[in-house]
């Protein structure tokens, strides 16, 4: 192969802050960012965030608050990084029965991303101990017999025997919170 001569251009990386040291949660940001940014090298760096939301967010309200808080408080935790990532799971009762999802926010010193996952509705034996008090993960570790799933699987894959999962389920929401990283000229402000 011919050489043209010019140096390779080495690949930027971009320090990308997330409101949590789940595993699932930093797989998801990675796989994430990794499908809309392809060439762009990541450095994940995992913090304790607040969501001044409940441990089980019961609205689609609270839920997207408490992601935008958690990458809000990450921004305060960690002020030099170029992006802050934010992810709640929630639930809501629809009809009688109780959705489960998640929001993801993405913001950067220009730009704020919001995705959502898809929803699906728990069987009741875990929406009664959802109810009572019990956080959603503590209460699929009740009914099927685990320990800590939502660090793995979560709820969508006991649900679905591991069709999907819970990372999965949060990569599709951030690949949605970061379109308007995708396409700034849509959604940046006009600059005069």
């Amino acid at each position: 192969m011919l050489s043209t001569g010019s140096p390779e251009l080495p690949e930027p990386t971009w320090r990308v802050v997330v409101a949590s040291h789940n595993p699932v949660k930093l797989q998801a940001v990675q796989a994430g960012f990794s499908r809309m940014f392809p060439l762009v090298k990541l450095a994940l760096q995992p913090v304790a965030a607040a969501s001044g939301v409940a441990e089980q967010p019961f609205s689609d309200q609270d839920t997207l608050y408490g992601a935008c808080q958690r990458a809000q408080n990450a921004r305060k935790l960690a002020p030099d990084a170029g992006y802050w990532v934010g992810i709640e799971g929630g639930v809501q009762d629809c009809e009688g029965q109780l959705a489960a999802f998640a929001w993801v926010v993405v913001l950067s010193d220009t730009l704020t991303g919001k995705g959502r996952t898809g929803t699906f509705f728990l069987p009741e034996v875990v929406a009664q101990l959802v109810r009572q008090g019990k956080e959603l993960g503590e209460a699929d570790d009740i009914v099927f017999q685990r320990a800590n799933s939502k660090q793995e699987e979560g709820a969508i894959g006991l649900l679905t025997g591991n069709a999907t999962n819970r990372t999965m389920l949060y990569e599709e929401a951030v690949v949605l919170a970061l379109v308007p990283f995708k396409n700034p000229h849509l959604y940046g402000k006009e600059r005069s």
